[in-house]
C-alpha cells in the first residue's frame, strides 16, 4: 500500500523460471550454498519458500485451556533472484533457458550442462 494515498499498488504476477519440487541452491544471504527443494512459489512478490532454509521462530500463545504455549519454527520466504536451479547430477547450480523442441513444446534446460529439468 501506498502511504500517501493509502490505495493498494496493482499486482503483477512474475514469471518464475523456478517452480515448486525444483532443487535449488542458495546463492547469496546467511545461507549461502545451501541447497533443498522449493516448497511454494510467490509469484506476485517474486519469492520461494525452500525446504530447511531461512528458518524463523515464531511464538506461539495456548488458545485453549490447559494448553500450553510453543514455539515453531517455519521457512520463510527468499528472493527468487537469491537462488539458483542446482543439478543433482552434475551437483552444480545453473542459471535457466526455455528451448522449444521439434514439436514445439517448452522445455526449461541448465545452461551449464545443458541438462533438461522437465
Amino acid at each position: 500500500m501506498n502511504k500517501l494515498t493509502s490505495t493498494p499498488k496493482t499486482s503483477q504476477r512474475i514469471k518464475m523460471r523456478i517452480r515448486k519440487g525444483d532443487t535449488v541452491q542458495i546463492i547469496n544471504g546467511k545461507d549461502k550454498g545451501k541447497t533443498g527443494e522449493v516448497l511454494k512459489t510467490l509469484p506476485i512478490e517474486n519469492r520461494v519458500i525452500v525446504e530447511g532454509v531461512n528458518m524463523r521462530t515464531r511464538h506461539v500463545k495456548p488458545t485453549q485451556d490447559g494448553e500450553s504455549g510453543r514455539i515453531v519454527t517455519e521457512e520463510a520466504s527468499l528472493h527468487a533472484s537469491n537462488v539458483m536451479i542446482y543439478s543433482t547430477a552434475k551437483k552444480v547450480a545453473s542459471r535457466v533457458e526455455l528451448v522449444v523442441d521439434k514439436d514445439g513444446n517448452k522445455k526449461r534446460r541448465l545452461k551449464k550442462t545443458g541438462e533438461l529439468i522437465d
